[in-house]
């Protein structure tokens, strides 16, 4: 019993190991995605920030699921900052976004506070 735990931890770091590259990617985003970011995605129309999203966890590019290819959007959730004040306020709630390669500029950074 008392060597059950250290061979199953060498079972599942030689696992690990003997993943490809994309594996081992894929499996250190889900990681990331479980522990979060505490990101703000900012969308400008021209110079003018138009919409702020605040404690957004992840940025996801969709993939085709025929295809396998990236669609050019992306999407995740987030608080919406209703006015642009980098604070959730009362009534601001987590909401589902998405925006387009082609249409939108953006900035996604982890908030420094």
């Amino acid at each position: 019993m008392k060597w059950t735990t250290p061979l199953l931890t060498l079972s599942l770091l030689l696992s690990v190991g003997a993943c490809t590259q994309e594996t081992q990617n894929k499996i250190g985003r889900e990681l990331n995605n479980w522990t979060g970011v505490n990101g703000v995605l900012e969308v400008y129309a021209g110079e003018k920030l138009v919409r702020r999203f605040i404690k957004v966890d992840k940025l996801t590019t969709a993939a085709g699921i025929t295809s396998g290819g990236d669609r050019p959007y992306r999407f995740g959730y987030g608080i919406m900052d209703a006015n642009l004040n980098g604070v959730v306020d009362a009534g601001e709630k987590k909401v589902y976004f998405e925006f387009s390669d082609y249409s939108t500029s953006y900035v996604f950074f982890e908030n420094p506070a």
